[in-house]
């Protein structure tokens, strides 16, 4: 008990020094994405840290089987080049003896990513779609940023104002470009403002001029004024209508089981049981090589990671297009994942291998050859 107590306690501090570590790298990513992607229009710039905690709680699962699975690792290759391996083995305890205090300690964990990966997964995603999909739906004045110029909408008006009083109620330099179905207008002016007429909203230019063009006719109506309205687009406050299957709730999965929603599902059990053939691979791969150093068994089980987290990405694609049935996918993926983990273990544990057997002459002449 003393042994399985100070063993629990190492995995406690390997696997938060790796999580700190992994969560700090993830973030960081994850902020550099999506400030890219606001700054290409997706997102609203004043909700980048919103969108990037959704996005790496929806990541976490990810996050803390990889660092469950080099928690573990470290602490039994740690044991193995301090020789305590030695000691646990000559107490007559094998290496599968091992597993309890593991998943003693990792049970918890496993917990926490089944719990993320079908209840908060989804409602994550959901948040960001929400996000996008108001900042898409938002009014023309809302679009509209001092010095660029600024779609509609819906794709008619083009707006471009030079610069903004701070209440963004007023502005100089306006520019307008609206195309209609056969006429196309260019409206200029000085100064502009934001009046509320009735229900409808609309932006009042003072002393500009307006080019009107009708397709197919080479005349040109120019027209000056001192004072000039245009309604502008309120916010549409309608509820999203696109709902992806990665929003969508484990149940509402089980309910509509398209290839999509099938594809989410398979993806989400994956997670779960990906973090626990991890921990059964992580005991049956530790151990270590003085002529090799440390590193190398880290890397090697690095890669183990790598391509069984790749092969979920891939056979979800596969089940999504109709290329691999869910249930056998799920069999053979992570069935035989477990199977070669608990094979691998049973095989250091019992010390299999091919034994080389010397023949009656070869080891007389042997012999003869040590007593010349």
């Amino acid at each position: 008990m003393l042994f399985h107590s100070s063993i629990r306690k190492e995995l406690a501090r390997s696997f938060g020094a790796s999580l700190v570590v992994l969560a700090t790298v993830v973030m960081t990513m994850t902020l550099i994405r999506t400030v890219g992607e606001a700054s290409r229009g997706t997102f609203n710039p004043t909700d980048v840290m919103i969108i990037m905690g959704y996005t790496v709680l929806s990541d976490l699962p990810t996050i803390l089987s990889l660092s469950l699975f080099i928690g573990i690792l470290s602490v039994l290759t740690r044991m193995y080049k301090d020789s305590e391996m030695v000691i646990w083995f000559g107490s007559g305890r094998g290496l599968t003896s091992l597993l309890s205090p593991v998943f003693r300690f990792a049970w918890p964990i496993l917990v926490v990513i089944v719990v993320l990966a079908f209840f908060i997964l989804p409602w994550a995603f959901g948040r960001i779609e929400d996000l996008r999909d108001r900042y898409e739906k938002r009014g023309d004045i809302a679009r509209i940023e001092p010095g660029q110029f600024q779609e509609s909408a819906n794709g008619d008006r083009v707006f471009f104002i030079e610069k903004n009083s701070e209440s963004k109620q007023t502005g100089n330099n306006v520019f307008i470009a609206t195309k209609e179905q056969t006429k196309e207008t260019i409206t200029s002016a000085r100064s502009g403002h934001i009046e509320i007429i009735g229900n409808d909203k609309f932006l009042v230019l003072q002393n500009g001029q307006r080019l009107e063009t009708t397709t197919g006719k080479s005349e040109l109506t120019v027209s000056e004024f001192e004072s000039y309205g245009a309604r502008v687009g309120a916010d549409d406050v309608s509820e999203r209508t696109y709902v992806p299957s990665s929003s969508l709730t484990s149940t509402d999965l089980l309910k509509a089981p398209t290839l999509k929603n099938l594809a989410e599902l398979s993806w989400r059990l994956g997670l779960a049981l990906a973090g626990f053939n991890f921990i059964v691979i992580a005991v049956a791969v530790a151990g270590t090589n003085p002529r090799v150093g440390r590193s190398a068994n880290l890397g090697f089980a690095f890669l183990i990671f790598v391509v069984y987290f790749n092969f979920l990405v891939l056979g979800k694609s596969w089940v999504e297009s109709g290329q691999v049935q869910f249930t056998p996918f799920l069999l053979g993926l992570h069935g035989g994942a477990f199977a070669v983990g608990l094979l691998w273990l049973f095989k250091r544990h019992n010390n299999w291998g091919p034994r080389w057997r010397v023949g009656p002459n070869r080891a007389a002449r042997s012999a003869q050859g040590n007593a010349s």
